[in-house]
């Protein structure tokens, strides 16, 4: 599939400490990423994982990043805030069999903490779904715990809507992945 590039322009607010000054920010996808974008997104990707709970590793990350982007198995959006990455999104072109179509899920999607509350996490996905809608998918899909109630009003009031009627089923194949 042939990813155009889009750039859109938003603005937020960073309340630091008593006053609130406006922060120009932008939403982009990262098509063909340079080592240098791969390496960036890995930074902030690696504390993604590590406010997961898993142990930091900016070398694995980079590899994966960089194996998943080039071989276009991961999409990845990313928040800048002048040249310095905020808050990103990945996702994934999934075929919806039934329908002989396609569609999108959203795998991460994670904004700095000093960053939150902002804005951004909105407009990576509202860049996720124009570029969802002109690729032809048929929906976007994502996931959260159950007991995220701050994602999940984020994403009930930026359209989605909550499945009822399906579970999640996994099958460990290694017992140190989950």
């Amino acid at each position: 599939m042939a990813q155009r590039s889009l750039t859109q322009q938003i603005s937020i607010l960073v309340p630091p400490s008593a006053s609130v000054r406006s922060v120009p920010a932008s939403i982009r996808i990262l098509t063909g990423p340079s080592s240098s974008e791969i390496a960036a997104l890995a930074q902030i990707f690696d504390r993604y994982r590590v406010h997961y709970g898993e142990p930091s590793d900016d070398a694995r990350s980079k590899h994966w990043l960089e194996h998943c982007l080039v071989t276009g198995r991961l999409h990845a959006f990313v928040a800048e805030e002048d040249t310095n990455i905020v808050g990103f999104a990945t996702t994934i072109d999934a075929p919806a069999s039934l329908r002989l179509a396609h569609f999108w899920q959203v795998r991460d999607l994670f904004v700095q903490p000093t960053h939150r509350r902002l804005g951004i996490a909105r407009a990576l996905l509202s860049s996720i779904r124009t570029a969802a809608v002109d690729a032809g998918a048929l929906r976007v899909v994502l996931q959260t715990e159950e007991d995220n109630g701050p994602a999940i009003r984020l994403y009930e009031d930026s359209g989605y809507t909550v499945v009822k009627g399906y579970c999640s089923l996994m099958l460990p194949l290694a017992p140190s992945l989950g």
